[in-house]
Protein backbone atom coordinates (compact mmCIF):
# COMPACT_ATOMS: atom_id res chain seq x y z
CA UNK A 1 0.00 0.00 0.00
CA UNK A 2 2.82 2.39 0.88
CA UNK A 3 4.52 1.67 -2.47
CA UNK A 4 1.29 2.51 -4.33
CA UNK A 5 0.92 5.75 -2.35
CA UNK A 6 4.53 6.75 -3.08
CA UNK A 7 4.06 5.95 -6.78
CA UNK A 8 0.93 8.09 -6.87
CA UNK A 9 2.65 11.02 -5.15
CA UNK A 10 5.70 10.74 -7.44
CA UNK A 11 3.46 10.64 -10.53
CA UNK A 12 1.52 13.67 -9.31
CA UNK A 13 4.72 15.63 -8.70
CA UNK A 14 6.05 14.66 -12.15
CA UNK A 15 2.78 15.77 -13.77
CA UNK A 16 2.82 19.11 -11.95
CA UNK A 17 6.43 19.74 -13.00
CA UNK A 18 5.64 18.80 -16.62
CA UNK A 19 2.63 21.12 -16.67
CA UNK A 20 4.57 23.95 -15.06
CA UNK A 21 7.24 23.76 -17.75
CA UNK A 22 5.02 23.95 -20.81
CA UNK A 23 3.86 20.39 -21.43
CA UNK A 24 0.24 21.55 -21.40
CA UNK A 25 -0.79 23.70 -24.37
CA UNK A 26 -2.91 26.63 -23.12
CA UNK A 27 -3.87 27.81 -26.64
CA UNK A 28 -7.60 28.26 -27.22
CA UNK A 29 -7.11 26.56 -30.59
CA UNK A 30 -6.27 23.26 -28.88
CA UNK A 31 -8.86 21.27 -26.93
CA UNK A 32 -8.14 20.20 -23.38
CA UNK A 33 -6.98 16.66 -22.77
CA UNK A 34 -10.11 14.52 -22.37
CA UNK A 35 -9.42 13.87 -18.68
CA UNK A 36 -8.85 17.60 -18.11
CA UNK A 37 -12.12 18.46 -19.87
CA UNK A 38 -14.08 15.95 -17.79
CA UNK A 39 -12.46 17.18 -14.58
CA UNK A 40 -13.19 20.85 -15.34
CA UNK A 41 -16.76 20.09 -16.42
CA UNK A 42 -17.46 18.08 -13.26
CA UNK A 43 -15.88 20.75 -11.05
CA UNK A 44 -17.87 23.53 -12.79
CA UNK A 45 -21.19 21.68 -12.57
CA UNK A 46 -20.68 20.75 -8.90
CA UNK A 47 -19.62 24.28 -7.98
CA UNK A 48 -22.62 25.87 -9.67
CA UNK A 49 -25.03 23.28 -8.22
CA UNK A 50 -23.81 23.79 -4.66
CA UNK A 51 -23.98 27.58 -4.94
CA UNK A 52 -27.29 27.83 -6.81
CA UNK A 53 -29.48 25.11 -5.32
CA UNK A 54 -31.00 27.32 -2.61
CA UNK A 55 -31.86 30.24 -4.88
CA UNK A 56 -35.53 31.19 -4.83
CA UNK A 57 -36.73 31.49 -8.40
CA UNK A 58 -39.30 34.27 -8.87
CA UNK A 59 -42.14 34.03 -11.37
CA UNK A 60 -40.36 34.28 -14.72
CA UNK A 61 -43.47 34.67 -16.87
CA UNK A 62 -44.19 38.38 -16.34
CA UNK A 63 -44.19 40.14 -19.75
CA UNK A 64 -42.12 43.09 -18.47
CA UNK A 65 -39.49 40.70 -17.09
CA UNK A 66 -39.29 38.87 -20.42
CA UNK A 67 -39.12 42.16 -22.32
CA UNK A 68 -36.30 43.50 -20.12
CA UNK A 69 -34.49 40.17 -20.40
CA UNK A 70 -34.81 40.26 -24.20
CA UNK A 71 -33.30 43.76 -24.25
CA UNK A 72 -30.35 42.79 -22.07
CA UNK A 73 -29.73 39.54 -23.94
CA UNK A 74 -29.86 41.26 -27.33
CA UNK A 75 -27.46 44.02 -26.28
CA UNK A 76 -25.01 42.03 -24.16
CA UNK A 77 -25.11 38.31 -24.95
CA UNK A 78 -25.52 37.77 -28.69
CA UNK A 79 -21.85 38.39 -29.53
CA UNK A 80 -20.98 35.10 -27.78
CA UNK A 81 -24.27 33.18 -27.41
CA UNK A 82 -25.80 34.34 -30.72
CA UNK A 83 -29.51 34.68 -31.51
CA UNK A 84 -31.91 32.77 -33.74
CA UNK A 85 -30.98 33.42 -37.38
CA UNK A 86 -27.65 35.03 -36.44
CA UNK A 87 -24.42 33.80 -38.00
CA UNK A 88 -21.48 33.04 -35.69
CA UNK A 89 -19.44 36.11 -34.78
CA UNK A 90 -15.65 36.33 -34.87
CA UNK A 91 -15.69 36.28 -31.07
CA UNK A 92 -18.03 33.28 -30.76
CA UNK A 93 -15.91 31.23 -33.18
CA UNK A 94 -12.69 31.99 -31.27
CA UNK A 95 -13.94 31.07 -27.80
CA UNK A 96 -12.79 27.93 -26.04
CA UNK A 97 -14.69 26.64 -24.36
CA UNK A 98 -17.44 27.71 -26.75
CA UNK A 99 -20.34 29.63 -25.28
CA UNK A 100 -23.65 27.74 -25.19
CA UNK A 101 -26.02 28.56 -28.06
CA UNK A 102 -29.31 28.69 -26.15
CA UNK A 103 -31.66 28.89 -29.12
CA UNK A 104 -30.35 25.52 -30.34
CA UNK A 105 -31.18 23.75 -27.09
CA UNK A 106 -34.28 21.66 -26.62
CA UNK A 107 -37.26 23.53 -25.14
CA UNK A 108 -37.83 22.77 -21.46
CA UNK A 109 -41.07 20.96 -20.68
CA UNK A 110 -40.34 19.62 -17.19
CA UNK A 111 -40.87 22.03 -14.25
CA UNK A 112 -38.00 20.56 -12.21
CA UNK A 113 -35.58 20.98 -15.13
CA UNK A 114 -36.84 24.54 -15.66
CA UNK A 115 -36.15 25.45 -12.01
CA UNK A 116 -32.71 23.82 -12.09
CA UNK A 117 -31.76 25.62 -15.29
CA UNK A 118 -33.17 28.92 -13.97
CA UNK A 119 -31.01 28.68 -10.85
CA UNK A 120 -27.96 27.68 -12.89
CA UNK A 121 -28.39 30.42 -15.51
CA UNK A 122 -29.05 33.08 -12.87
CA UNK A 123 -25.97 32.08 -10.86
CA UNK A 124 -23.69 31.99 -13.92
CA UNK A 125 -24.99 35.31 -15.29
CA UNK A 126 -24.59 36.98 -11.90
CA UNK A 127 -21.18 35.53 -10.98
CA UNK A 128 -19.55 34.73 -14.33
CA UNK A 129 -17.21 31.80 -14.89
CA UNK A 130 -13.46 31.79 -14.44
CA UNK A 131 -11.29 30.98 -17.47
CA UNK A 132 -14.14 31.55 -19.91
CA UNK A 133 -15.32 34.78 -21.47
CA UNK A 134 -18.41 34.83 -19.22
CA UNK A 135 -18.40 38.07 -17.21
CA UNK A 136 -19.97 38.55 -13.78
CA UNK A 137 -22.96 40.70 -14.77
CA UNK A 138 -23.98 40.92 -11.11
CA UNK A 139 -21.33 43.59 -10.65
CA UNK A 140 -23.27 45.96 -12.92
CA UNK A 141 -26.84 44.62 -13.01
CA UNK A 142 -29.55 44.08 -10.41
CA UNK A 143 -30.92 40.66 -9.55
CA UNK A 144 -34.16 41.67 -11.30
CA UNK A 145 -32.21 42.37 -14.51
CA UNK A 146 -30.48 39.02 -14.21
CA UNK A 147 -33.74 37.15 -13.57
CA UNK A 148 -35.09 38.86 -16.71
CA UNK A 149 -32.16 37.56 -18.76
CA UNK A 150 -32.70 34.13 -17.19
CA UNK A 151 -36.39 34.19 -18.14
CA UNK A 152 -35.52 35.12 -21.72
CA UNK A 153 -32.82 32.44 -22.06
CA UNK A 154 -35.28 29.81 -20.83
CA UNK A 155 -37.59 30.82 -23.71
CA UNK A 156 -34.84 30.69 -26.36
CA UNK A 157 -34.93 26.89 -26.91
CA UNK A 158 -35.84 26.38 -30.58
CA UNK A 159 -37.03 30.02 -30.89
CA UNK A 160 -37.41 31.12 -34.50
CA UNK A 161 -35.69 34.22 -35.87
CA UNK A 162 -39.15 35.79 -36.30
CA UNK A 163 -40.08 35.14 -32.64
CA UNK A 164 -36.75 36.59 -31.55
CA UNK A 165 -37.29 39.72 -33.65
CA UNK A 166 -40.79 40.17 -32.21
CA UNK A 167 -39.48 39.99 -28.65
CA UNK A 168 -36.49 42.26 -29.22
CA UNK A 169 -37.82 44.64 -31.90
CA UNK A 170 -39.30 47.30 -29.62
CA UNK A 171 -36.27 47.41 -27.32
CA UNK A 172 -33.85 47.68 -30.24
CA UNK A 173 -35.35 51.01 -31.25
CA UNK A 174 -36.00 52.39 -27.79
CA UNK A 175 -32.55 51.83 -26.29
CA UNK A 176 -29.82 51.79 -28.91
CA UNK A 177 -26.46 50.90 -27.44
CA UNK A 178 -28.00 49.73 -24.16
CA UNK A 179 -28.01 53.27 -22.76
CA UNK A 180 -30.55 52.88 -19.96
CA UNK A 181 -29.94 53.14 -16.22
CA UNK A 182 -29.23 49.89 -14.40
CA UNK A 183 -30.89 49.10 -11.10
CA UNK A 184 -28.83 48.59 -8.00
CA UNK A 185 -27.99 45.11 -6.82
Amino acid sequence: MKILFNLLITSLIALIIALAFGAYNMAATEKHWEITEKFIERMRESSIDVRSRDLTVPSLDAPDMLSAGAEHYHEMCTICHLAPGMKPTELSVGLYPRAPIFHESEPISDDTERLTRARTYFWVIKNGLKMTAMPAWGLSHSDDDIWGMTAFILKLGKMTPENYQELTHSTQHETPGHDHEHGSH
